[in-house]
């Protein structure tokens, strides 16, 4: 990698590109932020990459998938925001809490200073100790062996409780140069079917916001259903002080997010960055993104999935497991089509009905009672029917309580988070949590150890007997139930190193019924798939294939 100056292999001084919204909000700027971290990466560089957020709860632990989306947990145990998936599945970045910190956070962070005296008797004020703290955690990235780092400003400009965050970003050029800073601001330029055409003024009115606090974007990417004529960019430009050739169209990928950073480098997005910060780079390695691309397009093979799970209707709650079943299926060169099933529609119109003519079978994790029972009946129905099944988190528990009501003769098992009264409590509250009363942040978190057995499906899946994965959960499999369980068929894969905690469940005379306390979609990326994802597409290819044999005779 060339350099421009400092210690061999690395520079002094680190770079920050900093990426802003407008307009509207859901627009991609985590993918877009994603997507330039693996282009430059992809020239040699290291990056760091960081989200924050403006919200005010101290992490989304505790908040509403249906309000937030899934909360994706890092090794280090951080409950963060989904846009960190897209960081660690598009680039080798090493994510910690130093990547995601929340408006919560940060003033909590400044009143615990000032509780303990450190301003001194000063007047504590947004102005600058909060701003001071923001720009604290975003010089934590500068670390002296990174290259480029990326910070990401959650909501659009023009929010009221995103102006800390953007008018320290904006005082941050001037403590290490302008030009050591990019501004990225992503826009959108909206068609109007009745006008014909596309429409400039909502970008201009962003832009002259972010210019009112003081930032000049240094680059526009624009979000568009359609192309961008030159008289469009260039009015962009003039409007918005942006040269015309950092006015780069991104238009809406119909196909796969995976064809966004190819998007963004066809205009030469990479280029802009690297001759504006004056660093001299080899060209980019994108070999294995084509053929990730590829294999999409192509695929040899075609499958469906069922994902039954109380959040059904909102796909960002299970954002990570999509993306893992289209990792699983890259792998196995096969289109992985997913069809979410609302476990409560499973308790009113049966298992039977919904899930027939499925491949496979998904159970994703979740917290509550409601559609626990539509949970447990599509899990039943997996089994009897020999349908491909991957059990994940509380989708393991109820694959538990199956076996235990419906194989081991425990009437009436059940976890004791739904149900403390329970006569055979096979899912029970983890020791070290009865005496937890916060909710955020106090569950087990973050990468745990686990043992293999030696011949399971999951040893053979991940080639190996000693894994490391990442837990969100304080509810856990009732030891005082293993003998029993085993006995009725219930086979234990794998448990924490002590052998304590159960960690894999299997079923051995099924071609793929495994069940994990864990989140392994939090490790599956387009470039290595999981292997519990990549094995349960290829039991689906199988099914799928002897169907079709079937169907023909």
């Amino acid at each position: 990698m060339a350099g421009t100056g400092g210690r061999e292999g690395a520079r002094s001084v680190t770079k920050h590109v900093f990426v802003t919204g407008g307009v509207v909000s859901s627009l991609g700027k985590g993918l877009t932020s994603a997507s330039v971290g693996m282009l430059l990466e992809a020239r040699g560089l290291r990056v760091r990459m960081q989200k924050l957020d403006p919200y005010i709860n101290v992490d989304p632990g505790t908040m509403s998938p249906y309000q937030h989306g899934e909360v994706y947990v890092l090794d280090d145990g951080s409950e963060t925001d989904l846009d960190l998936g897209h960081y660690e599945r598009f680039t080798s970045t090493k994510l910690t809490r130093e990547s995601n910190y929340t408006t919560g956070q940060i003033y909590l962070s400044v009143i615990n200073k000032e509780r303990r005296g450190e301003f001194l008797g000063k007047t504590v004020q947004v102005i600058p100790h909060i701003t001071n703290e923001i720009k604290e955690m975003v010089r934590n990235l500068a670390d002296g062996e990174t290259d480029i780092a990326i910070t990401e400003i959650g909501g659009t400009v023009g929010d009221i409780e995103s102006l800390p965050f953007l008018e320290a970003i904006r005082q941050i050029p001037l403590e290490v140069g302008r030009e050591n800073c990019i501004f990225i601001h992503l826009t959108l330029v909206p068609y109007l079917k009745a006008a014909g055409e596309l429409k400039t003024k909502p970008t201009q009115h962003s832009v002259g916001i972010l210019r009112q606090i003081g930032i000049q974007p240094d680059i526009l990417v624009c979000r568009t259903e359609r192309a961008i004529d030159v008289s469009d960019r260039e009015k962009i430009a003039l409007f918005c002080n942006v040269p015309l050739d950092s006015v780069i169209e991104e238009r809406d990928k119909d196909f796969s997010i995976y064809e966004v950073p190819l998007s963004l480098q066809s205009n030469r997005i990479d280029d802009i960055i690297l001759r504006r910060f004056g660093i001299q780079a080899g060209p980019a390695d994108l070999e294995e993104w084509h053929e990730i691309l590829h294999r999409l397009r192509n695929p040899e093979h075609e499958v469906s999935i069922a994902l039954v799970g109380k959040y059904a209707e909102h796909r960002d709650a299970y954002k990570s497991i999509y993306e893992s079943l289209d990792h699983g299926g890259i792998a196995q060169k096969t289109q992985v089509r997913v069809q979410a099933i609302k476990s409560e529609d499973i308790e009113r119109e049966g298992a039977e009905r919904l899930l027939a003519g499925f491949d496979g079978l998904i159970v994703p994790g979740g917290f509550g009672e409601r559609g626990i029972e539509g949970k447990v009946e599509a899990i039943r129905f997996a089994r009897e029917r020999k349908l491909p099944f991957l059990g994940i988190c509380l989708g393991m528990q109820c694959a538990v309580i199956d076996v235990a009501r419906h194989c081991a003769g425990l009437e009436g098992a059940h976890s004791t988070e739904f149900n403390r009264n329970t006569l055979h409590p096979v899912i029970c509250l983890m020791d070290e949590q009865h005496k937890v009363v916060d909710k955020g942040g106090t569950m087990r978190l973050g990468a745990q150890p686990a043992v293999l057995v030696e011949g399971t499906k999951a040893a053979a899946a991940y080639g190996t007997t000693r894994i490391t994965e990442r837990h969100r959960h304080r509810y856990e499999f009732n030891g005082r139930y293993r003998e029993q369980l085993e006995r009725a068929g219930l086979v234990i894969a794998g448990t924490s190193p002590d052998g304590s905690l159960v960690e894999i469940v299997e079923l051995a005379d099924h071609p793929w019924f495994v069940a994990v306390q864990f989140h392994p979609e939090f490790k599956s990326k387009p470039t290595a798939a999981h292997p519990l994802f990549s094995g349960l597409v290829a039991a689906a290819v199988e099914r799928h294939a002897g169907s079709a044999w079937v169907a023909e005779v």
